[in-house]
């Protein structure tokens, strides 16, 4: 009877874990987490925890868009170029003390008409996301060389609310701001048509069009709430930094398709959810973290990110076994 009963429980215990990847990175987390602070006692004071968590607030908003995309069955590469020429475009303004609410404005507009300008074109074109915003990225990379003349963008304590205001003196106003955008999209996705739209179309195309959805107008709202998000992130990274060149975000595109991976979100679209991504950014954002603390040379923290990616598409695929042999 015990033996029946260990049969019956392992292999649904082996399922849930699987299927739940969240669960996974939860895990993965705390035991880094006990590692390092057992290592070095300074990874749990109140600043370090402050500066992780101010440290991610970015990379969260970049990736919260990248979940919904890539859900939608897109991609966009060329985030972090689109966040290095917001970013030049709005020092320059600052510097040249326009009006904030101005700043704001051509922020959200310009990242949302540059995500615009990929997803149309990868519809339009009926071209692969992918090789559409590469050839995006360097539009805007050369764009901001050329307006900045590759100067450097410095802001002299401009504009600094978003990116230093501490509430309370030890909660960050940007990631306060990461956490409602957070939730935002739980809301979109979970409870919204638009939300169920974008599933459908990420899982399978065909059927969401039978079905009366218009596949490219979903798509093309995924790339224009994604053009938001990004347009957000660029102000508070500049609010954080004091200082924007055409450079600024690179790579930041690889680490949020990264942690959208790490959480659990395939990139075939159809799936995922916004808390594994929280996850997935929180994970990158201690790993980063225990490394400075342990002093592990920096170079090996893209080692460690690629090795949790290919892990978390090992528990993607066993899950996805699971499911089939149930």
């Amino acid at each position: 009877m015990m033996e029946k009963a260990s049969n019956e429980v392992l292999p649904r215990v082996r399922r849930t874990f699987f299927k739940s990847q969240w669960f996974f990175l939860l895990i993965a987390e705390v035991v880094l987490a006990i590692i390092t602070g057992t290592i070095n006692p300074r990874f749990f004071t109140l600043s370090n925890i402050t500066n992780i968590i101010e440290q991610i607030a970015v990379l969260g908003i970049l990736a919260s868009g990248m979940t919904v995309l890539i859900i939608s069955g897109e991609i966009d590469i060329s985030v972090g170029a689109n966040v290095g020429l917001v970013s030049c475009v709005i020092a320059m303004m600052i510097k040249n003390d326009v009006n904030y609410l101005w700043v704001v404005i051509t922020a959200v507009t310009l990242a949302v008409f540059n995500s615009f300008l990929v997803g149309a074109s990868s519809l339009a074109f009926k071209a692969p996301s992918f090789i559409v915003s590469l050839g995006f990225l360097s539009v805007f990379r050369g764009t901001a060389y050329a307006i900045t003349k590759g100067v450097f963008q410095t802001i002299y304590g401009k504009f600094e609310a978003l990116g230093l205001t501490r509430i309370g003196k030890v909660i960050p106003l940007s990631f306060l701001i990461g956490i409602i955008i957070y939730f935002f999209i739980y809301f979109i996705l979970k409870y919204t048509k638009f939300g169920r739209h974008i599933y459908s179309v990420g899982s399978n195309p065909m059927a969401a069009f039978l079905s009366g959805i218009s596949v490219s107008r979903t798509k093309l709202m995924a790339f224009l709430l994604n053009g938001v998000l990004i347009g957000i992130a660029a102000m508070i990274l500049l609010s954080r930094i004091g200082a924007a060149q055409p450079t600024t975000g690179s790579g930041m595109e690889l680490k949020a398709i990264g942690a959208v991976v790490i959480g659990g979100t395939p990139l075939s679209g159809g799936k995922g959810n916004i808390l594994g991504t929280f996850l997935g950014v929180l994970l990158m954002g201690i790993i980063s973290n225990s490394l400075n603390m342990l002093r592990v040379n920096p170079y090996f923290q893209e080692v460690v990110f690629g090795i949790f990616i290919v892990a978390s598409l090992a528990v993607s695929a066993f899950g996805t076994y699971f499911r089939k042999s149930e």
